[in-house]
């Protein structure tokens, strides 16, 4: 990557987490944004995040139509996908206090 790329690569990560902390001065109780800005992550790799708990909650939703109600395998196919970037711990309890993707993560939590 040359030196212009990596600099517009940091502003646009600065943009992306400014716009972020502008959220939270209204709602201090966005705990997974802070999370985002604490370690550095790009607006790609968040909606790579999101995308992936979208993909997830569907197979939860699907399994519980088939009687599941254990969800370790789905819990450690998440593990498996989840970005190094991030520590489980602190994306289900983050994402719990946020009530993102609230019923997946309930589920998940129960799996620590």
């Amino acid at each position: 990557m040359d030196k212009y790329a990596e600099l517009q690569a940091r502003v646009n990560l600065l943009e992306y987490h400014q716009r972020l902390l502008l959220k939270m001065l209204s709602a201090p109780n966005l705990e997974f944004y802070r999370l985002v800005i604490e370690n550095g992550i790009s607006e790609q790799e968040v909606q790579a995040f999101n995308k992936l708990c979208e993909e997830m909650n569907k197979k939860m939703e699907e399994q519980k139509a088939e009687g599941f109600i254990n969800f370790h395998p789905l819990f450690n196919e998440f593990l498996y996908s989840l970005p190094a970037k991030f520590d489980v711990k602190e994306v289900i309890q983050t994402c719990l206090n946020q009530r993102l993707y609230e019923p997946l993560f309930r589920e998940f939590h129960k799996c620590l």
